[in-house]
């Protein structure tokens, strides 16, 4: 009975001690999850093979990608619904301006092709689009592209007309008789060229390497709070590019890909080529601060006197508070 009762008072001392140890020391906060919002570009669908790969699980870190439209995506972002958002460097600075800050920490892509001014029969070059109407976006990515375009050749936008749009309606604005040609990315630019037989591309994003990067935003605060979260999801990235570039993959990546956009794997395919998916080491050389359109900083510094000009937004904004390279940096 005495040993009893001896064992008994040692457990509680036990017990007592244990509960003082678990009081003592700080919780250890559980993982959070952080929520991307993504939309149709292949350089954020791919994003699709980092779930269904895995890759997320292997470096331990909980993501939850939301799938919206492009508009919508950035809505969600700046009304602070979602942790983070995929944006061109462009629409990074036009979210910041109104008033949604975030940092760009890693580079997926640069579009390579898959953005197009697309015209008519007839119409063979860019200096054919002299006195001609333009379908657009203004104020988006490809309202950039095509001055760009026009500027490579000699004009300006005072050299043509230019016919408001949204994008997803280039296939049904270039049918009509309203418009000579239309700027778009895909899917809405290959839908266009389907739309009009004997159509063709004059100009694309790889006339123009650089001039649109695509890329993750993130809010500030949650960077802040969770950097080794964020580190974890950009080495989860890298992995999926190293993954997507393996020629034995390609048909399982298709597969992935084509299955978010209902597409046939063939026609997706398609759009591959005209993403241009940066490695690590790329990467990094374009997080160089630089003038030219090889640099992340260059090609927003452009895009952000592009904004301004067009009055997207009144004030010039901070690029270098934009990008943060030290969560790529710190994978070399």
């Amino acid at each position: 009975m005495k040993r009893f009762l001896s064992i008994s008072v040692a457990a509680a001392v036990v017990l007592a001690a244990l509960s003082f140890a678990s009081c003592s020391k700080p919780a250890v906060p559980q993982a959070p999850t952080l929520k991307i919002a993504y939309s149709d570009w292949p350089g954020w669908v791919a994003w699709d093979v980092t779930q269904a790969k895995g890759f997320f699980k292997k470096e331990g870190v909980n993501v939850q990608l939301i799938w919206f439209g492009y508009g919508p995506s950035m809505d969600a972002f700046s009304a602070g619904k979602v942790d983070a958002v995929c944006v061109t460097n462009g629409d990074a600075l036009v979210t910041s301006a109104s008033g949604a800050k975030n940092v760009e920490i890693l580079l997926n892509d640069y579009s390579n092709g898959n953005d197009m001014i697309i015209a008519k029969p007839g119409i063979n070059s860019v200096k054919d689009l002299k006195g001609k109407k333009i379908g657009v976006e203004v104020g988006l990515v490809d309202h950039l592209l095509l001055l760009k375009a026009l500027q490579m050749n000699g004009l300006s936008a005072k050299d043509v007309t230019l016919v408001n749009m949204h994008t997803d309606q280039a296939a049904q604005i270039l049918a009509s008789s309203g418009v000579d040609a239309v700027a778009a990315w895909q899917p809405n630019a290959g839908q266009a060229l389907q739309a009009v037989p004997g159509s063709k591309a004059i100009f694309t994003s790889a006339d123009a390497p650089g001039l649109i990067y695509d890329t993750l935003a993130v809010n500030p605060e949650s960077l802040a709070k969770y950097p080794d979260a964020w580190k974890k999801v950009v080495k989860a990235w890298y992995e999926t590019v190293d993954y997507i570039d393996d020629p034995a993959h390609k048909a399982e990546v298709v597969g992935i890909m084509s299955a978010r956009d209902n597409l046939p794997p063939a026609q997706y395919a398609a759009f591959m080529d005209g993403t241009h998916l940066l490695t690590l080491n790329e990467a990094l050389k374009a997080f160089t601060p630089g003038p030219g359109l090889d640099s992340l900083y260059g090609s927003s510094a452009i895009v952000d006197q592009f904004n301004v000009e067009n009055k997207v937004y009144n004030t010039p904004q901070d690029i270098q508070a934009n990008i943060d390279p030290q969560l790529i940096e710190s994978l070399k």
